[in-house]
């Protein structure tokens, strides 16, 4: 089983209808929060995953909870707070790239506090952490004694998310950036997310710096020009976008994300020393599934992750 950890929230989309009035705006919710639809995913694609976050008891909280359930996300590591749901109110530019701003203060998924840190049997194979809860306190310093913890013990998996409008300090970004790399042993990040953290600096330097810690395999996606694989053992190489007709691309990181656990699942190297032991042809397998699985969110409206059976055999 994987564990995802972090927020848990619903996006509002806003509807267009030039036949409405001014004075008032139609919205689409959909349940979703970078490491929610990580879960969804992993579940999606036929792996066992639960959610650690802390749940709003309110209307659109236990609405969050039901979504869990039904998508067969595992919920025994949920934490319930009588605090509001956090809101994310999502424009998408005409590229299909979202846009947000978060109403999230005080909100259910920043209350996890080093007491609500659960304690993890051999069945917890792994961790995925990423978005803006590495950085919202006090949820950050928790995920961080977390990933302190486990670091050597189970997999770690880590994407950024960068998400500035929750929290604008980009130092607080970088420096947290900088100490969850320590203890990761496979980072995904978008070419977005590295120009926020360190514009103007090449990217393959930045990533070879992670290699030096635990990192032994990172992946800079790069939207419609597919992904970049950085391999401690194997070097650097691409693998281009799959071509399709493009919707939005929300969700379209966390299927990458999720579709890489996935990889490693199905094939037995779910761990710090399988990924250490993947070949050159294994990584480029694992990452043009991910690619493909990615491109089938961005053919959709919003996060709607796809299932296993639409990504060909195991």
């Amino acid at each position: 089983m994987y564990l995802v950890c972090g927020e848990a929230l619903f996006d509002f989309f806003s509807e267009n209808d030039a036949s409405e009035l001014a004075s008032k705006v139609n919205f689409k919710a959909i349940a979703g929060g970078s490491p929610f639809n990580v879960a969804v995913g992993l579940c999606r694609l036929g792996v066992d995953a639960a959610l650690f976050a802390g749940l709003s008891t309110d209307y659109l909280g236990r609405r969050l909870l039901q979504v869990l359930q039904d998508e067969g996300v595992g919920t025994d590591y949920l934490v319930d707070f009588p605090a509001p749901t956090t809101l994310a109110m999502v424009a998408v530019g005409a590229n299909g790239s979202p846009h947000y701003s978060f109403r999230g203060e005080g909100c259910a998924d920043r209350q996890l506090k080093p007491e609500h840190l659960p304690e993890l049997g051999p069945q917890v194979r792994g961790l995925h952490i990423g978005s803006y809860s590495l950085v919202v306190q006090p949820v950050a310093d928790t995920l961080l004694e977390l990933v302190r913890r486990e670091s050597g013990r189970r997999l770690i998996s880590l994407d950024p998310n960068v998400r500035l409008n929750p929290e604008p300090n980009i130092e607080l970004w970088r420096s947290r950036i900088a100490t969850l790399v320590e203890h990761a042993d496979l980072i995904k990040v978008s070419d977005e997310d590295l120009n926020l953290l360190y514009p103007g600096q090449d990217p393959a330097r930045v990533i070879d710096g992670w290699l030096q810690h635990r990192c032994q395999l990172a992946f800079l996606t790069r939207g419609g020009e597919g992904a970049t694989v950085f391999s401690r053992a194997h070097g650097s190489w691409s693998i281009p976008a799959c071509a399709v007709k493009i919707a939005d691309t929300v969700g379209a990181g966390d299927t990458f994300q999720a579709a890489l656990i996935t990889w490693l699942t199905e094939q037995q190297l779910d761990s710090a020393e399988g990924v250490g032991q993947l070949s050159r042809e294994q990584i480029d397998a694992m990452v043009r599934f991910a690619v493909q699985a990615a491109a089938l969110t961005c053919s959709k409206t919003g996060p709607d992750l796809p299932y296993r059976h639409q990504l060909g055999r195991r």
